[in-house]
């Protein structure tokens, strides 16, 4: 029992790894992209908030976007 506990740890672990350095690797990429200068469109229904000396933005609905599309991005490389 001892045996498959340990193997199923060390499985978890590398694959685990294989998930963090991809996410890395994202991040990387995503920051490249936005330190070259790339806009995010505002959405319709994205918070945009500016004054004088303020600027608040909250993208709710380009967080949604971008989350359905790691969703099934995920999904086909799972099967």
């Amino acid at each position: 029992m001892r045996d498959l506990f340990l193997a199923i740890i060390r499985k978890s672990s590398a694959n685990m790894s294989n998930w963090l350095f991809l996410a890395g690797l994202l991040l990387i990429f995503f920051g490249i992209i936005v330190n070259l200068g790339f806009r995010w469109p505002v959405l319709p229904g994205d918070i945009l908030i500016q004054r004088e000396k303020f600027t608040f933005y909250f993208p709710v609905v380009s967080s949604i976007l971008i989350s359905i599309i790691i969703t099934a991005i995920v999904n086909l490389i799972k099967k």
